[in-house]
């Protein structure tokens, strides 16, 4: 393979004329011939350079409102052909084509067209076919050409230019090649994607793609190497969010701050919500009248999980809940925004992460999850489901008040970021006891009630806070037992999914007990 290739001759075509103007410059003054098309030879055209028409190089107008423009021998030709191949050598002098040294091709912004709501047809025709075309040539022969799809590598081509006297590499072009072929893989996964949700069909082959934004220490244990990839389109959330202080997050950190922001994105920005997440699971959430105050009452449901956990807010952090914050050790805090008396405080807790998002992520938004089994993946959508009042069905001798109502959705919200299976006791708007990710439900209720009265101690309460508290269920109650703990524990009201085979059982067994209980006709487990 040929090592060092000089630049003679260069294609440029592209969408984004970031820095356009400039590597036209920088090329033109080591002598690189330039050819172009359309806007992209305008624009070069207007930064004062001489330009070759595509048009003018095939013999052929570009047609068909564009679509027809560069597929056309005189380029793919230039691209693939191998110079230290006699027979392709020879068959470029027969037909007049000249080698292209160089691509620059970004491709038509099919992502962010579908991003913003374009109907199919303004879709469709940002589906680009010349460009890939163009990309994957030249990359296949990167022994002989450098390949530019991305306006972020202007910057390293030209150095590279001038460390090899107007040449590029085999090892860069290498690169260049591989950076090339993923840009087209999620270029087509986008395309068919898109081309699946247009038309309501299941994919048959399912490809998902992202841009490796940090490669990461390592990931759940320090043995594992891990990396953290944002999606082409992406909600609002974690992958967008500006860290302003703190050390690189970890794999665990992102994890758990996802889970945090998504869970607080459950209720509405209007009333202030807190969520501390530890291990992906809720330790502590509550809403309340102010950000200090839902901290507070969030930190006192588990306060020994509460240390070195994540904090999420759904409202801009403030100076004086920062302050209480501060009291213990966080590893990170996210927040849609953070004002200038927060930051001072964070400033001195160097170790902290502070995080804010532009948005909070829409609990309801439709999405895909994704988990690798041995030999494949599984595939499911996004557990969005939101349940109101109205679509609760009361199914004991008694209703559950206005108060527990409330505070039976709240618990309904933060159990379906519970890992299951979840049981999660709230009172007043707040958690006062989580269970969680236990092989039996019983277990999980008992875990969560003696979670309550360990609080209680330390408060030094005289009852424990899961007296009079309305309890979540993430799945039904398969026997009464589960809830029958739940009972002895205090609660008073309970809402569940229902759908069990003994749910006459386990509501005559609420009847007894003089329990309110409520049906969802909604699961949520999380694995």
């Amino acid at each position: 393979m040929t090592q060092a290739t000089p630049l003679r001759r260069a294609l440029l075509s592209v969408s984004d004329k970031t820095g356009l103007a400039e590597l036209g410059r920088a090329l033109a003054a080591r002598g690189v011939a330039l050819i172009s098309t359309g806007g992209t030879a305008a624009a070069l055209r207007d930064a004062g350079l001489e330009v070759q028409d595509v048009a003018a190089l095939t013999g052929f107008p570009e047609m068909m409102d564009g679509r027809v423009k560069t597929l056309h021998p005189m380029v793919h030709g230039g691209l693939l052909a191998l110079r230290d191949n006699p027979d392709h050598v020879a068959a470029m002098d027969r037909h007049g084509i000249a080698p292209i040294d160089f691509l620059v091709v970004n491709l038509y912004p099919f992502e962010a067209t579908v991003a913003r709501g374009a109907d199919a047809d303004e879709t469709i025709e940002n589906i680009d076919i010349g460009g890939p075309a163009m990309l994957r040539a030249a990359a296949k022969n990167h022994a002989h050409v450098a390949i530019v799809t991305d306006p972020e590598d202007y910057g390293p081509l030209l150095d590279e230019l001038a460390a090899h006297d107007g040449a590029t590499s085999l090892p860069f072009r290498q690169r260049l090649a591989q950076l090339t072929f993923e840009r087209t893989a999620a270029y087509d996964a986008a395309v068919a994607a898109w081309m699946a949700s247009h038309t309501g069909t299941p994919p048959r082959r399912q490809s998902f793609s992202g841009r490796v934004a940090q490669t990461l220490r390592y990931g759940e244990n320090p043995h594992q190497s891990a990396s953290f990839i944002v999606a082409d389109t992406t909600r609002p959330g974690v992958a967008t969010a500006r860290q302003w202080q703190g050390k690189e997050l970890s794999y665990n950190n992102l994890n758990d701050t996802d889970a945090a922001l998504e869970l607080v994105a459950e209720f509405d920005p209007a009333t202030p919500a807190c969520a501390i997440i530890k291990h992906a699971n809720p330790c502590g959430v509550a809403t309340g009248a102010t950000l200090v105050e839902v901290y507070a009452r969030a930190f006192d449901c588990d306060r020994t999980s509460a240390f070195g956990g994540i904090i999420a807010l759904n409202q801009p952090l403030d100076g004086p809940t920062a302050e209480k914050i501060a009291e213990i050790f966080t590893e990170v805090v996210i927040a849609p925004g953070a004002d200038d008396a927060a930051r001072a405080v964070f400033a001195a807790k160097k170790n902290l992460r502070l995080l804010t998002v532009d948005a909070l992520p829409d609990p309801a938004a439709p999405g895909q999850m994704v988990k690798q089994v041995t030999g494949g993946y599984l595939v499911q959508d996004r557990d969005n489901g939101v349940i109101t009042a109205p679509d609760l069905k009361v199914v004991t001798k008694r209703a559950p008040s206005e108060a527990e109502l409330a505070d039976l959705l709240f618990a309904w919200k933060v159990a379906k970021h519970v890992k299951s299976n979840a049981i999660v006791y709230a009172q007043g708007g707040a958690t006062v006891g989580i269970g969680a990710g236990q092989m039996s439900r019983v277990d999980s209720t008992r875990i969560a009630a003696r979670k309550a009265q360990d609080m209680a101690e330390a408060l030094g309460l005289s009852a424990s806070p899961a007296q009079g508290a309305v309890v979540a269920s993430d799945a039904f109650f398969p026997f009464p037992d589960g809830l029958l703990a739940a009972a002895e524990a205090g609660a008073r009201a309970v809402i569940q999914p229902g759908g069990s085979m003994r749910d006459d059982e386990v509501i005559a067994a609420a009847d007894a007990a003089g329990l309110a209980m409520v049906f969802t006709g909604q699961r949520h487990f999380r694995h």
